[in-house]
């Protein structure tokens, strides 16, 4: 793995959720507890997003418009993922990708109705026929700099196919896993080659 000591050392930590869940899933809380204990000098923010991806990406442009470029960093899970990876083509900031959503438009057509939170199962929202759209505005026709991208992709993801996103993160640094899922239930034992590529181990 290339030596990261020729970036600036991250100074601030952005973390962005996947479909149907919050900053309550257990990867971003295992971040933000990391990072809380060993790194409380850099600035962390997992914003709870809106279900419409444009509102979504306003958030996230807004909330990072002050951020200096070179010592910022993207973490994004699934959907969150896909998200990330606009961000990183955006700032040309670097950014780790865990089970990214390749194909979000696609994928999520099926899901147009009520939906429930993961985490707050009484927490509803409606995801509406547009925001199909909104993600195919935000589609990538490619990554610009794939080099600055760590992809943590689990081969036993029940939800995504793991041969699209290798294929679609041809270039970034790969870390595939054999087995685990699509939340990637052992995060613990990948944590080190996340904090590693960002620096912060």
């Amino acid at each position: 793995m290339p030596s990261t000591s020729t970036h600036h050392p991250i100074t601030h930590l952005l973390y962005l959720h996947g479909f149907r869940s919050s900053p309550q899933s257990v990867k971003a809380r295992t971040m933000g507890a990391y990072m809380a204990q060993h790194h409380p000098e850099v600035y962390w923010w997992c914003p709870q997003l809106p279900p419409s991806p444009r509102q979504a990406m306003q958030q996230i442009m807004q909330g990072i418009a002050n951020w200096p470029r070179e010592s910022m960093a993207v973490v994004g899970s699934s959907l969150g993922g896909f998200y990330a990876s606009w961000v990183a083509a955006h700032t040309g900031c670097r950014a780790v990708l865990l089970n990214p959503a390749v194909n979000p438009a696609r994928d999520l057509a099926k899901y147009i109705g009520e939906q429930s939170s993961w985490h707050d199962p009484q927490e509803r929202f409606f995801f509406q026929t547009g925001f199909v759209q909104e993600l195919r505005d935000l589609t990538l026709t490619d990554l610009t700099q794939p080099e600055r991208c760590l992809a943590v992709i689990a081969k036993g993801d029940e939800v995504l196919d793991w041969r699209e996103m290798q294929a679609r993160y041809q270039g970034a640094q790969l870390r595939l896993i054999e087995g685990s899922d699509h939340a990637i239930s052992d995060f613990d034992a990948h944590l080190a080659a996340v904090l590693a590529f960002l620096g912060l181990l």
